[in-house]
């Protein structure tokens, strides 16, 4: 039976970076959607011909719930929320936690960094609060939330996935440390 009070500290790595491009994508799927188009009338966007919006796009106000939930960046975003959930609920069967550890862990060194797995689990929490935050809103009309919500998990994905630097684990410690949240002290492993 494997020791899961400690993790390989690459393994959350690994699944920012998978996570990183997911909402990457999302991103950029948002900004051209839905959420991101204003109401007939809004001058900010003046097209080149003069033409106002199109009565086919409507306006992230405008547009029908059904519309909202069928945009791809709303689509993937949703999925990557699900992920999220997955990687708060049952974190070992999580599909990165499982690709990192079947097919990228047997082909390198072995471990010498380790840490508590509640951190990265803590850090999924905040992922899927951010994401979930800007469904909602979009689904509630709101312009802007989507790509908003999609880029700012995008940012704490991709300092996590270069650089190592995990926000919602750092949320963690900072709660932790107030006596929020886990033990005061460090974990012996």
């Amino acid at each position: 039976m494997p020791d899961i009070s400690r993790i390989d500290a690459r393994g959350p790595r690994f699944a920012a970076s998978v996570t990183a491009v997911l909402l990457l994508v999302a991103t950029l799927l948002s900004l051209v959607g839905i959420s991101t188009r204003a109401a007939p009338g809004f001058t900010a966007y003046q097209p080149l011909t003069g033409d106002s919006f199109s009565p086919s796009y409507p306006a992230v106000g405008q547009a029908s719930v059904l519309e909202r939930a069928s945009d791809p960046g709303f689509l993937l975003l949703l999925v990557v929320a699900l992920l999220f959930v997955w990687g708060v609920a049952a974190p070992r069967t999580a599909p990165w936690s499982v690709l990192y550890r079947r097919v990228v862990q047997p082909r390198l060194a072995p471990p010498t960094e380790f840490e508590d797995p509640r951190p990265p689990r803590f850090a999924q929490g905040v992922g899927l609060f951010v994401t979930a935050v800007g469904l909602l809103l979009d689904l509630a009309g709101v312009p802007w939330a989507l790509p908003i919500a999609a880029a700012m998990a995008f940012v704490a994905a991709f300092l996590n996935a270069v650089f190592g630097l995990c926000l919602g684990c750092q949320l963690y410690l900072v709660l932790q440390r107030a006596g929020l949240l886990g033990r005061r002290g460090p974990t012996t492993a």
